[in-house]
């Protein structure tokens, strides 16, 4: 088992060692979508995040219970539980049943993350299949006095509990000031306190997706499902929580509440969070007319694109920045982007090519503590990535001739691009599965060869030219010809 890991953790705001409550098992929980449109770039960052985070606890080692769920009821427009339900006004406007809603956008979702290459969690599950989690919790936060009900809601007293826990513990905020820059409540309110939240919500008439509980007939509140679900399948206390740092101020805040108030203990021992998208140096939102979904930046569909780029390409590009730090999506950095993906796998598919000499000019067992210790360092990505440029730069020289590489290293450095670009990073070879493309450039290339053999040269330079004229880059060595992408 690797050992030596350190993360970030929100909650105490500094690195910490990795110890897990029960190593080598490690749970895991990510909010995962509310599944009423298309996932956003932004939902898509935090997913690749911790799916690399998932691979590299495997990889080191440990048995990991990865928990990422559906929130397919009860998420209202508004953060103070006002507003309509995302779902049913979405079925409203196409016209169709709300969970005809949750499967489309749920098959979408899952979609892009296939395309995006990431490992499904170990359990995904739903809210709406947790309705009985959530009543018992709720009930169970009632009776130890951190809830009340008012005429079928149930709301969740905020300066009750701030009496015995510290509700801003996740971000270190004021309490006063919360309170003092919070609405008065209205004359149309029930709540108690301006902070107080919905555990349980009434169902009006006309409301679509309802459910029988102790209070009457209603849905659960957003923050509910997620601390049902997580102790249901990871413990009353697990290792580490994830989600977008949007999460952390209301919805991290409010589960971590509920856990108290039910458990009274903490739910999570590390606290983790992505960081926020801009464009262009201005934060990625609808309002601004600057955010485009993954199908758009796959097509180049997009006012702001100039060109459509591969899931390869968004996904090395996302993984070249620490996942703590802001990302910023520019068409330069695409390209840059690009353009290092396609260095990177052309090294790859050279290394079955590679002639081991009885010398070495590498040390491949170093290159491979360097990784680990990249990865260590609160999974930083960008170092890792850094790392494997100079495998990259290893392969390219000793194929050229220029370096020697012995058996033993050489094997060392195929385990370790394999392990840390394959296994780790998640990123693939997308050209291996057009194989017909291969087939023919394979063919082109092979009779380039018999004309450069008949001394037919204007041939040869008509094959080189052509390829190149349609993105295909011929390379010359002693050991053969190769073709890539320009």
């Amino acid at each position: 088992m690797i050992t030596g890991l350190n993360l970030y953790n929100t909650l105490t705001r500094k690195k910490e060692v990795f110890q897990p409550l029960h190593a080598p098992n490690v749970g895991m929980y990510v909010c995962g979508p509310t599944v009423y449109s298309d996932v956003h770039l932004g939902n898509c960052r935090t997913f690749i995040s911790f799916d690399l985070i998932f691979r590299y606890l495997k990889y080191s080692g440990y048995k990991v219970r990865y928990v990422r769920n559906i929130t397919d009821a009860g998420h209202l427009e508004g953060d103070r539980d006002e507003g309509d339900d995302k779902f049913a006004k979405r079925a409203k406007l196409e016209q169709l049943e709300p969970m005809e809603i949750v499967q489309k956008y749920t098959l979408g979702f899952h979609d892009v993350l296939r395309m995006f290459n990431t490992l499904p969690p170990s359990i995904e599950p739903t809210a709406t299949g947790h309705i009985i989690e959530q009543i018992e919790m709720i009930k169970v936060i009632i009776e130890n006095g951190y809830a009340y009900e008012i005429g079928g809601n149930v709301y969740f007293d905020v300066e009750k509990y701030s009496k015995t826990y510290n509700y801003t513990i996740l971000t270190n905020r004021n309490l006063e000031d919360m309170l003092n820059n919070t609405r008065e409540l209205g004359g149309q309110d029930e709540k108690r306190g301006r902070l107080d939240f919905a555990l349980w919500i009434k169902a009006k008439p006309e409301t679509l997706m309802q459910w029988q509980s102790p209070w009457g007939m209603g849905f659960p509140g957003w923050h509910i499902e997620c601390s049902a679900m997580s102790a249901k399948y990871l413990g009353a206390e697990f290792d580490i929580h994830g989600g977008g740092m949007d999460l952390a101020a209301t919805h991290h805040t409010n589960e971590i509440a509920q856990s108290e108030a039910c458990n009274h203990n903490q739910p999570a021992k590390y606290w983790m969070h992505t960081n926020m998208l801009t464009v262009n140096g201005t934060r990625m939102s609808k309002s601004a007319g600057n955010g485009f979904l993954p199908e758009e930046l796959f097509t180049g569909n997009h006012p702001l694109l100039r060109k459509g780029y591969s899931p390869m390409t968004v996904k090395f590009f996302m993984l070249q920045a620490h996942y703590r730090s802001t990302l910023d999506f520019s068409n330069d950095a695409l390209d840059a982007s690009e353009k290092g993906f396609r260095r990177l796998m052309t090294a790859v598919n050279l290394l079955d090519k590679l002639a081991p000499s009885a010398e070495s000019d590498f040390d491949a067992a170093d290159l491979k503590t360097r990784c680990i210790n990249a990865m260590n360092d609160d999974f930083n990505s960008p170092v890792l990535i850094a790392e494997l440029f100079e495998a990259v730069r290893i392969i390219n020289t000793v194929y050229d001739g220029k370096a020697k590489i012995s058996g033993k290293d050489l094997e060392e450095l195929k385990t370790l691009v394999h392990e840390f670009v394959i296994d780790i990073l998640g990123l693939k070879n997308e050209e291996s599965g057009n194989s017909d493309l291969k087939s023919v450039l394979d063919l082109v290339v092979d009779l380039r060869k018999e004309a450069k053999e008949n001394k037919d040269y204007a041939t040869s330079d008509k094959i080189r030219i052509g390829l190149q004229e349609l993105g295909i880059q011929l390379k010359d060595s002693k050991e053969g010809t190769t073709w890539s992408k320009a």
